[in-house]
């Protein structure tokens, strides 16, 4: 199956046999190069993709947190590209920064619906990732049944550091 990856320029290729993708990658050393209709030749670079190249949004975080933070707390679900600001469009005049980040990862595993990053929990969305719990990132139950969010509320376990977010919804400031 061919399939064409959109605004990156990307041709993903489904093999059904994964000893012949990898006699690929090895015979090619992971380059190509591809002749054009005018002539020009252009160099392909060929890999592996496991689940994909995707650009993954994450909220709640504070806008002074560093990008080496973010690239340790995501680095376990794949190799991050890409760490930039989302920024609204200029139709309102002036190019305005948010406190989502995009990161362009080449994910490895699926990345929970949240994770805790320096200690704030921070919500993860792509296309294509599975729901998982609010409370404890589990695919099996919505956060009302959830079994893990009764116990840590018995045994008393602190919770993570609320982020701005949370805080001025809270009407804190």
């Amino acid at each position: 199956m061919i399939q064409i990856g959109g605004p990156w320029r990307h041709a993903y290729i489904k093999f059904r046999d994964p000893q012949r993708m990898r006699e690929i990658l090895t015979v090619t050393q992971r380059q190509e190069d591809f002749r054009q209709e005018n002539g020009e030749i252009s160099k392909v670079r060929i890999e592996a993709v496991r689940l994909g190249i995707r650009r993954v949004r994450v909220a709640s975080l504070p806008s002074e947190l560093e990008d080496k933070t973010l690239k340790m707390a995501l680095g376990a679900f794949g190799e991050i590209r890409d760490i930039q600001p989302e920024i609204w469009s200029n139709a309102y005049h002036y190019w305005v920064s948010t406190v989502v980040c995009v990161v362009i990862m080449l994910l490895s595993k699926h990345i929970p619906s949240h994770v805790v990053v320096a200690g704030y929990r921070s919500l993860i969305s792509y296309e294509g990732q599975p729901t998982t719990c609010y409370s404890c990132n589990e695919p099996v139950h919505p956060k009302t049944t959830c079994p893990h969010r009764r116990r840590e509320r018995a045994e008393g376990r602190p919770a993570t550091t609320a982020s701005w977010a949370e805080v001025a919804a809270r009407g804190y400031i």
